[in-house]
């Protein structure tokens, strides 16, 4: 048989009307009294023709297509994020409903675009996802929609949201280096400006958990979150004579230029200074020693956000994921006096 096979196809393999075949795929037989012999028959012809369902015609009858859509900035092209994306597909497949990924690349006009054409393929509802955690404004094509953000946060606070725990992501920075003794000494590094949500956060929940040890940051080396800011801002400090007792970076891409310049100054990790960090990206493996690191749980973000949308969530509530402490060599007692 050539082409799709249609509910029609079934019914004359079967001999019954195409009426009583819908009714038996659709699980309705029993409501509609066909009989046993008929239904068997029926479901003995779609198997033979292996006949599937035309879901899109039966979404526009009943205004549920069982499919969903990931809009995104860059994250489908972005590797170190591709949790979230691998996290959206997976969990939308355990819920046997379809995902769209689309891809705006920051584009305004081509991110409306991609929604109007979604919204034309009659998606279920909407994942709106940033590669950074920040307040967006969502698109106007989303207005009246069923959206759930994820890493992100609506300035209007009017759909659900699900962002990593920050807060909760600073105090386990600042409990590993407690518990290995460290009290004095502890440095910070990176840029924890006001409105960045993750330095802002990470800042708040290390000071708070130093505090709640008794002591608190020595103070802060400033820089943007790359290495090669990161190697000169610190080179440039430890030549003033600083040695600090630890280290705690706000990104793992800053962590590689302290390790770099704490090398060069005849330092060693964690022999000398302990170092802790935020992302778990793959550099925080791959570092010698391998970086202690606060991992995005990129995929857990996605898994949330998957299973709010479909259950129908629709109250404004921020669900924070918390984010796992990956213990590794870069951190141990301080050095002797």
């Amino acid at each position: 048989m050539n082409g799709r096979v249609t509910l029609q196809d079934v019914a004359d393999r079967a001999g019954t009307s195409r009426t009583t075949a819908h009714y038996v795929m659709t699980g309705r037989d029993q409501q509609m009294r066909i009989s046993e012999e008929a239904r068997s028959r029926v479901l003995r012809a779609a198997a033979e023709l292996r006949y599937r369902p035309n879901l899109m015609a039966r979404g526009l009858r009943t205004a549920v297509t069982r499919t969903i859509a990931l809009v995104t900035d860059s994250i489908a092209s972005e590797i170190y994020a591709g949790g979230l994306v691998y996290g959206s597909l997976t969990a939308a497949a355990a819920r046997e409903h379809l995902l769209f990924v689309a891809e705006s690349a920051h584009d305004a006009a081509l991110e409306s675009s991609l929604i109007e054409g979604l919204l034309d393929r009659r998606v279920d509802g909407f994942l709106y996802a940033t590669l950074h955690t920040r307040d967006v404004e969502l698109p106007e094509a989303l207005a009246g929609q069923r959206v759930v953000t994820v890493n992100c946060r609506a300035t209007d606070g009017s759909v659900p949201s699900v962002v990593p725990d920050e807060e909760g992501a600073g105090r386990s920075a600042g409990r590993v280096l407690l518990d290995a003794g460290h009290r004095e000494g502890v440095f910070l590094v990176g840029e924890p400006a006001e409105h960045l949500f993750a330095g802002r956060e990470r800042l708040r929940g290390l000071v708070a958990e130093l505090a709640a040890g008794g002591t608190q940051l020595a103070g802060r080396v400033d820089c943007s979150w790359w290495p090669e800011p990161a190697f000169a801002a610190i080179s440039a400090w430890l030549d003033t004579g600083v040695r600090p007792s630890a280290l705690v970076c706000l990104n793992d891409r800053v962590a590689l230029g302290a390790y770099q310049a704490l090398a060069e100054h005849g330092l060693r990790v964690p022999a000398d200074v302990s170092v802790v960090s935020f992302d778990d990206s793959e550099l925080a493996s791959w570092l010698r020693p391998s970086l202690t690191s606060v991992a995005l749980p990129h995929q857990a973000l996605a898994e949330r956000g998957v299973a709010l949308l479909l259950d129908g969530q629709r109250d404004p509530v921020e669900h924070r994921v918390p984010m796992p402490l990956r213990l590794r060599p870069s951190v141990a007692a301080p050095r002797p006096a």
